[in-house]
């Protein structure tokens, strides 16, 4: 059961499902509005830039009314809507408001497609559906975002693997929560704003997902010492001076916040459990970040942390005060605040903020695995099975010393490509670079034995036997070679182009 109540001003979800038909029924669907928008305009919602959607949506089909009306918060005359919604139950459950002739909407709904082709609506507060966090400015401290960059990000990286029991730490409007309905028997969502929580119910309601436990309260304060197989977070991770805005700023000093969520996360997680975050972290004068991350790391939790972006303090500052439209205010006020994010980095001698994402998963293992590394590449997602499949090897190489790694058969990981490198007409390349073309999408160089082996590696024969086999083609010592190469295995392992055969 929930313990947070409905927050009065919004709709009700109690007869969503009769809103759902009636959306479906036009093709309010994610699919539907590309057909009807067409890419470009599209596309320039995803900027917040609805000109070209206002455009497209001049006609008077079903379709039209409910892209103006519940995307683009254009008040509708009420006869249209009647066509297009059960309009009496509408306004009653306070989805919809009169205003003389016309009709408009409380609230965003934006359609959004799920990972096995779902329809499926994120309600937000108005003006924050379209473009994410870009929509919000000149709105309230408590608003509540729509679909963004961010939680995208964090629903592509997530392991999918079914679970018993999911918490969906700071819920927002429920995206998270969604997404691990699809996968886990019970799930948990947590606000600290009960608006949030609001708007998480009416997402999962209007997209036909199974209840929630909602309860309100600060990071695991609403959940007690209860455990779970799977934690996901998109936080407030904004490094700021004070915490002006619920949905971005922690509301504590530096980086704590993103660091009390993943050093509480190892408390709460099950055996083999996942913990999976977006965070912000300093980069502090003397220190290096890999070690600063390292320290936030659970006893018995494996972690890895992949930094993908960094900005140095003033590019921070500037994309952070553009977001709230703090630009627009008067410009005296716009340099005071400005110089007071300097003061707070100043402060905490942080010469930079870096972005990307934490996995912990509860291994128990003495010797944890922790892997943290700077990836400012494009990978392809979703990449939750890539998540799932880098702490597989990490079992499988603390269990494997280098005599039976050389014992063990192997395969190349598929997609995997070799390219070639060196001067054109050349007899032989200056390197050989295993490339991968899926997930990671990372690219290694190798030497001769490297490519040879890789080029043998399907599995039929162990490690070690082909290795021998190289070395009598190059006139090596077998034993030598033997020696030299376990350690380029393991690499080749761990970033995942060689694949282990399973018993």
């Amino acid at each position: 059961m929930s313990t947070t109540s409905l927050v009065p001003g919004l709709p009700s979800p109690d007869r969503s499902p009769r809103l759902r038909e009636a959306l479906l029924a036009a093709a309010f669907t994610a699919d539907g509005l590309l057909d009807l928008l067409g890419a470009p305009a599209y596309a320039a919602l995803a900027r917040s830039e609805t000109v070209p959607a206002l455009r497209a949506t001049r006609g008077d089909s079903v379709l039209d009314t409910l892209v103006r009306l519940f995307l683009l918060q254009r008040p509708v005359a009420y006869e249209r809507a009647r066509a297009a919604l059960p309009i009496e139950e509408c306004l009653a459950d306070g989805w919809l408001v009169r205003d003389g002739d016309d009709v408009r909407a409380t609230v965003d709904v934006r359609p959004y497609g799920g990972p096995e082709a779902q329809d499926w609506f994120i309600v937000s507060d108005l003006g924050c559906a379209v473009g994410g966090a870009s929509g919000a400015s000149g709105q309230g401290e408590g608003v509540v975002l729509g679909v963004g960059g961010a939680s995208t990000t964090l629903a592509g990286i997530t392991v999918r693997t079914p679970v018993s029991s999911a918490l969906d730490v700071g819920t927002g409007s429920g995206l998270q929560a969604l997404h691990a309905a699809q996968h886990a028997t019970r799930v948990t969502a947590t606000d600290l704003n009960p608006r949030a929580l609001h708007f998480a119910r009416l997402t999962l309601a209007l997209s036909g997902a199974q209840e929630a436990d909602l309860r309100e309260g600060s990071l695991f304060e609403p959940v007690g010492k209860d455990t779970y197989d799977l934690i996901v977070s998109n936080p407030p991770f904004v490094i700021s001076p004070g915490a002006r805005l619920t949905y971005r700023d922690g509301g504590m000093g530096g980086d704590d916040l993103c660091r009390s969520l993943v050093q509480q996360a190892g408390d709460r997680l099950n055996d083999g459990g996942y913990a999976q975050f977006l965070a912000n972290w300093q980069h502090v004068e003397g220190e290096e970040w890999q070690e600063r991350l390292r320290s936030w790391v659970p006893r018995g939790c494996d972690a890895w942390i992949v930094q993908r972006e960094v900005q140095d303090v003033t590019q921070y500052a500037e994309l952070w005060l553009r977001d709230s439209g703090d630009h627009h205010d008067d410009p005296a006020e716009y340099a005071a605040r400005y110089d007071a994010w300097l003061d707070e980095f100043e402060a905490r001698k942080t010469k930079a903020v870096g972005f990307g994402w934490i996995t912990l998963r509860k291994s128990g293992s003495d010797h944890p695995s922790i892997v943290a590394e700077e990836w400012p590449h494009p990978v392809e997602q979703p990449l939750g099975e890539s998540v799932r499949a880098h702490f597989a090897r990490q079992d499988y190489l603390r269990t494997h010393d280098d005599a039976a790694l050389l014992a063990d058969h192997f395969t190349l990981t598929a997609e995997v490509v070799q390219e070639q490198v060196g001067l054109p007409g050349a007899e032989d390349p200056e390197h050989v670079v295993l490339r991968q073309n899926r997930g990671m999408r990372r690219a290694t160089k190798v030497d001769t034995v490297g490519a040879g082996f890789a080029g043998v590696c399907d599995g039929t024969l162990s490690a070690g036997r082909i290795l021998d086999a190289i070395a009598q083609l190059l006139h090596e010592d077998p034993v030598l070679l033997r020696d030299r190469t376990p350690q380029a295995l393991r690499l080749l392992v761990e970033e995942g182009f060689l694949e282990p055969v399973r018993s």
